[in-house]
């Protein structure tokens, strides 16, 4: 057997140290290093969470097109879900991270986390509109800020890539010494529906700046501890694009409510809506609106169906309203927009 040079061994031996400690880093890192928003959660680690144990479950594909799109794209993505972090940005997030790329941060990782910035019906959290964010850090890195902003009203996250001139900050934290779990308070504003969390944290032990999207539904309710619907399920409402706005009201009964729907987009075969409820002259306790067709989801109201009757029923948070007053209920539907709202008060 030829017997390599001295040199030549101690190269290979230097080699294979180098790669078993890259593989020890590896492993560790997925079990305990860094860290990823978990309230409201992330797309990357939502997906891990709900999927991690069986990736090929072909239900995903249906019950869960975002999550199957992403584990399509790379499955390292949501084993790695804490590793949505670049080094040395120095601060200049905006330079570093290009429009249509801030949920992957700028492709960070060699574009590992691309499918991040899909846009389409990602599970989203029901949140009112006051909360606080909680960041899991479990090697305890310390935080120089954590930096939130919410997109403005009139984002669409089922149809748009994420650009800077659709955030608002609205909480920079300041440092936060190192611990396994950073909080901010957030307060969100008059903002309704859906909506994308975005969270930058910057690491205290190195100029490591992590990136994390969170898709929410705003109902309008400030106080934690009645924070609203639970999150609707995954759906699949396929290519949207803006539509037409179309207002089918109800007829108005003074000390009842009135109901009109709005399109807020439409696509072949399905439709996102927006129902505005207005209450009467004596104001309302709870409301009931019913309308004709075939919901996929919902968000700030509880949604039964009977055939095609559709019923909707006030959450917890938006039931009273005081003469005049209004709320809104999003759904995403298919087939023909209702045209036949009633609202019923009490």
């Amino acid at each position: 057997m030829t017997r390599l040079p001295t040199r030549a061994r101690v190269g290979i031996a230097v080699l294979a140290l180098a790669l078993g400690g890259a593989a020890a880093v590896t492993m560790a890192g997925q079990a305990s290093a860094h860290g990823a928003v978990s309230d409201p959660v992330t797309r990357a680690y939502d997906c891990s969470q709900r999927w991690g144990g069986n990736p090929g479950n072909p239900a995903m594909r249906t019950e869960d097109p975002m999550c199957w799109q992403a584990w399509q794209a790379d499955p390292n993505a949501m084993y790695n879900w804490n590793g949505l972090f670049r080094e040395g940005v120095a601060g200049n997030h905006q330079a570093a991270i290009p429009d249509g790329t801030l949920c992957s941060g700028g492709l960070t990782a060699g574009g590992r986390y691309a499918a991040m910035d899909v846009p389409g019906a990602w599970r989203a959290t029901a949140k009112p509109n006051t909360f606080t964010l909680r960041l899991n850090d479990p090697s305890a890195h310390g935080a120089d800020y954590l930096r939130v902003y919410i997109t403005r009203q009139g984002f669409d996250p089922l149809t748009q890539r994420l650009s800077w001139a659709d955030l608002e900050l609205v909480t920079d934290t300041g440092r936060q010494a190192p611990g396994n779990t950073y909080t901010a308070n957030v307060n969100a504003g008059s903002r309704t529906g859906r909506h994308i969390v975005y969270t930058i944290w910057q690491a205290s032990h190195l100029d490591q700046s992590y990136y994390a999207c969170s898709d929410v539904i705003f109902g309008g309710g400030t106080d934690p501890s009645s924070p609203g619907p639970s999150s609707p399920g995954p759906s699949s409402p396929g290519p949207s694009s803006p539509g037409p706005s179309s207002a089918a009201p109800s007829s108005a009964i003074p000390g009842s409510c009135a109901a009109t729907l709005r399109i807020v987009s439409q696509w072949s075969g399905g439709y996102q809506g927006e129902v505005q409820v207005r209450a009467g002259t004596a104001g309302t306790r709870s409301w009931t609106v019913t309308f004709t067709g075939t919901v996929q989801q919902a968000w700030n109201a509880t949604l039964t169906s009977n055939g095609q009757t559709v019923t909707a029923r006030n959450a917890t948070y938006n039931g009273t309203l005081a003469p005049n007053d209004t709320t809104t209920f999003g759904f995403l539907g298919t087939g023909t927009p209702a045209t036949d709202l009633s609202c019923a008060a009490s």
